[in-house]
Formats: structure tokens, sequence, C-alpha cells
């Protein structure tokens, strides 16, 4: 998935590449979309599956956030009274204050400080989990899989949207149209970066993790870490400041993502003449930002289902925008003949990653339909 989506990204910046040359620029998906292939529907159809991925992901990065004070708060004060909608309602005014940066090019300097963050972040969790595996305390391990063959199954594709979700980008366009032209070999330096960070995060956290605590092996680490009996199994300035730099990563990807949501809000209500800190815009801006944020806040509160979420978006959200329609795109615009490897392998993606996007949708909701039915709304335990 992650070569399928690295592939993809860079045909994207070569349709990108091509419609400029024809002088034809685009800084936005769906008006990308919306002009090769040349049907008003599919603006709509873009904007609905970017505004579904950037509303998930900052559902999520609340609801984590939240997790994360409150699991540190749990174990310095196990009986505090404090529940995770506190947390998840403190998180959410931190956002709001955030939310203000007017532009995506402000947001430069949070890009960079989010990447220093999610490296330190995961040398810390990695070490952690090799520190909880070794010691005299570490809990039994069991890596076998649970459940009948059919729940197995849909698990497997509920996961595989959660990596879809991993390796997703619905911002692609957005970030190219930041660079000066031709944008295709800087667009492709920039993608082999973020996949080496990807492959160095993700995979030593989730293998490490995995070996350290089996199948229970929770989806924050840091609460495997922290188990509700018996002692810390890392050392606690450790997993302090794990979670210091996983909230300041999350409030980074919060306003990354954020801001596709707001300049599709802003379109209608500001008015281009005016200055950004201008009364005519700043007010508008104020009111709708924390209106969106406080949106995402209460569902984070009422739907606690971090797994389940990321499932969603990474089926609904991400398969059909990073996995099919970049591959469409590219046969509409460059035309490879039907003799060629290109044509036959961007037509089998399309074909593979639309069949595993609609049963990755069906486990996904199933899951968290299932899970709705366990918990009660505004828990103050979040679902794996």
């Amino acid at each position: 998935m992650g070569a399928v989506t690295f592939y993809s990204y860079y045909l994207m910046s070569l349709v990108l590449d091509h419609c400029e040359k024809s002088g034809r620029r685009h800084i936005r998906f769906r008006e990308l979309a919306a002009d090769v292939l040349g049907s008003g529907w599919m603006f709509y159809f873009v904007i609905f599956i970017q505004t579904a991925i950037n509303t998930g992901i900052s559902i999520g990065a609340i609801l984590l956030a939240g997790e994360c004070l409150q699991i540190m708060y749990s174990n310095l004060s196990p009986n505090g009274s404090l529940k995770l909608y506190d947390f998840i309602a403190m998180v959410t005014v931190v956002m709001i204050l955030l939310s203000q940066f007017p532009t995506f090019h402000s947001l430069r300097h949070v890009n960079l400080g989010s990447l220093l963050l999610s490296l330190g972040y995961t040398l810390l969790v990695v070490g952690a989990c090799i520190h909880a595996g070794t010691s005299k305390n570490a809990p039994p391990k069991d890596y076998s899989l649970e459940g009948s063959t059919l729940s197995r199954s849909l698990n497997a594709f509920a996961s595989i949207s959660i990596i879809a979700a991993i390796y997703g980008n619905g911002i692609l366009p957005e970030i190219q149209a930041t660079l000066a032209p031709p944008a295709t070999g800087k667009m492709f330096k920039g993608l082999a970066m973020c996949y080496a960070v990807i492959f160095v995060t993700f995979y030593s956290a989730a293998v490490s993790g995995y070996w350290a605590f089996g199948n229970k092996s929770n989806s924050n680490i840091l609460k495997s870490l922290l188990p509700d009996e018996g002692p810390s199994l890392a050392p606690t300035w450790v997993l302090g400041l794990s979670v210091v730099f996983i909230l300041l990563q999350l409030f980074a990807i919060g306003l990354v993502y954020s801001q596709v949501a707001y300049e599709i809000m802003e379109k209608k209500s500001a008015d281009v003449n005016k200055g950004i800190f201008s009364k005519r815009n700043l007010i508008p801006r104020i009111v709708l930002r924390t209106l969106y944020m406080l949106f995402c806040g209460f569902f984070a509160a009422m739907l606690p289902f971090f797994g389940d979420i990321n499932g969603v978006v990474g089926a609904i959200g991400f398969i059909p925008l990073d996995f099919v329609l970049p591959m469409l795109l590219y046969n509409m615009t460059h035309k490879p003949s039907k003799s060629s490897l290109s044509f036959w392998i961007n037509n089998s993606i399309i074909i593979i990653f639309t069949g595993v996007g609609l049963l990755g949708s069906f486990a996904s909701i199933r899951k968290l339909v299932i899970d709705a039915k366990m918990f009660k709304l505004f828990s103050s335990d979040v679902v794996d």
C-alpha cells in the first residue's frame, strides 16, 4: 500500500504539472478533478471526500490528545474525578486558539516541528516498549488472532482501511501549489523524505509495540505502557515526555488538516478585497473556525472510537482519493496506450482498490456500529 500511494502521488504531481503547462494551474484537489474529468458532480464528490477526511482526522486528533492527557492524569491521580470528555474539552479549547492561523503557508514552521516531534516520540516509545518487553514485569505475549473466520476477515479489511489512513494524504495539490514550478522533481524528493519518516516512525512503533504486548496491545501504546493494574512498564519521565511530544504533534496534525475545511467555509464568507486581519474577515473567520472545532470536539467526546474512526476515514476518504482518483486522472491527461504497462498497472490498481474500499467501508462501519452498541455515549474510555 505504501508503494501504491507513493506511485499515485507521483502520478498526481505529473498531472498537476501537465495542467500547469497547459495554462491551468490548480491549487485544490476538487478543481483539478473537475477540470480533468469534465464533470461538475466530481467537484462536489471531492469536496465531500476531502471534508470527510479532514473532519475525521480532526476528530481523531482531538480524541487521541484528550486520551493522552487522561492517561497521565490517571497515573498521577488514580482517584481523580475528571473524565475523558473533560480532557477533550481542554484540547478543543487549545485547538480553537491555534486554528486562527490564517493560511496554509503560515503553518510551514509548525510542519517542521511536527516532523521532529514524530521522530522524538517514536524514539521514546520504541525504547519504552523494548524496556517493557524485557523487564521482569513484562506482560504475557499472545500473537494469535481472535474471533471467527468471518470476524477476522472483516477486521482485516478494516485494518487495511486504517493502513490507508496512515499513507493517505488528502491535500497533495494544496501542498504542491506552495512549490515553484516545475514541481514534479521537488515533489518526488518530498515524497521520498515523507515515506522515509513514515517507515521509521510507524513500523518501528508498531513492531516494537506488538512484540512487547502481542494481541493485547492498545491502539494508543501509552495505555499498554501504563496498565490499569500493576506498576508502570517504562520510566515515568519517558512516558511524560512522550505525552508532551504526541500532544504537540496532534495539535500540528489537526491544524494542517483543518485548513481545507476552513478554505471551503471561508470561500463564501471572506472578502478578498479586504485584508486578512480586517474586521470584515477576522470576525467570520473566528466564528466559523470556532464552530468547526467545537463540532469536532463534540463528536470526539460523544463517540470515542479512535480505531473505528481511522478505519472509516481510510475506507471512505483516503482509498478513493489516493488509491483510485490519481490513476484515473493520469489516464485521462496522459492517455497511455492500452498496450503500455502503465495503463494496465493503473487500471488494475483502480479495480483492486475500489473493491478493497467497498469491503473496507462495510467492515469499518460494521465495527463502529458494534462498538457503539457496547459503549454508552460520552464514555470515559477510548475504544480501540
